[in-house]
């Protein structure tokens, strides 16, 4: 089996008044991966990711999943989006039946799937996911933050390879952007190749194991977190800042309180240890 689960290769997309969203993309997603898509709105990041799931053919170029062609027949649709899940940035867009278990209902029983194994499924995304207090309310009624679980929940049953959230804390107060960024590392901790964008610099950085930027339809630059967030250039080409751990451990080395070896810290928690140890060695102890 490959590592890598999905593969661009010189992948184009028009959108009909003439806006050319993807300008030839080649990109490779590793299995089992968090991959966080950072760059302005309007870069091609949202038109990625609906071609990934097959809501927009490309023009030109190719899509793999598993090493095999994306197949845009009916059946082959609705192959590619049981193994590879959306959850749009408004939660609205997603949402349609009357009540939360009819919605997380759906998606299997559109796979063909036996009632038993639809309900079992249903059960399970809903104990998942922390949706039991709400299960039988319209969807209508919910917060945002409840939209959003109810969203993955749509997903999770049909037990995806991929799930891509389109900044999935869109709009969320602090409390259900919490809540939502912990159910999403759930999700990785299954095994699910995990696919974001976001804006925060510093969620991307701490949690991604890749990053991806866009810059106008392309992939300006991908790899580690610490080797994209360390090139000043292709962050002042996309308008983000560098994130807080890694400016703070720049500004520190420079004023030598800190050492330059040091592996880069990935987050505040890590800085906070280097600073402790540094302390100590210059006390002599």
């Amino acid at each position: 089996m490959s590592d890598t689960i999905i593969k661009a290769e010189s992948l184009c997309f028009t959108y009909e008044d003439g806006t050319e969203a993807l300008k030839g993309i080649d990109l490779e997603i590793g299995r089992g991966r968090k991959v966080a898509f950072l760059g302005a709105n309007g870069s091609g990041k949202s038109t990625f990711f609906f071609c990934l799931n097959g809501i927009h053919r490309p023009l030109s170029g190719q899509l793999y999943f598993d090493g095999e062609p994306y197949d845009y027949s009916k059946q082959g649709l609705l192959k590619i989006r049981s193994k590879v899940g959306i959850v749009f940035q408004d939660p609205d867009s997603q949402l349609f039946s009357a009540s939360v278990y009819q919605e997380i209902s759906f998606g299997a029983m559109n796979l063909g799937l036996p009632v038993d194994e639809v309900q079992s499924r249903v059960e399970q995304a809903i104990q998942d996911l922390e949706i039991t207090p709400f299960r039988d309310k319209p969807t209508h009624f919910l917060s945002g933050g409840q939209k959003k679980q109810v969203s993955i929940a749509d997903i999770l049953v049909m037990n995806p390879d991929v799930i891509v959230l389109d900044e999935p804390a869109a709009a969320l107060d602090p409390k259900h952007t919490v809540i939502v960024n912990h159910l999403i590392d759930k999700l990785s901790e299954r095994g699910i190749t995990t696919i974001i964008s976001t804006h925060d610099v510093n969620h991307a950085y701490d949690w991604a194991d890749d990053v991806v930027l866009f810059l106008d339809g392309r992939v300006l630059l991908s790899g580690s977190p610490e080797e994209v967030f360390s090139d000043d250039e292709a962050l002042y080409k996309t308008n983000l800042e560098k994130p807080a751990a890694l400016r703070l451990f720049e500004d520190l080395c420079q004023k030598g309180i800190l050492d330059h070896s040091l592996p880069l810290p990935r987050t505040l928690e890590t800085l906070e240890e280097y600073i402790q140890q540094s302390s100590v060695v210059r006390k002599g102890f």
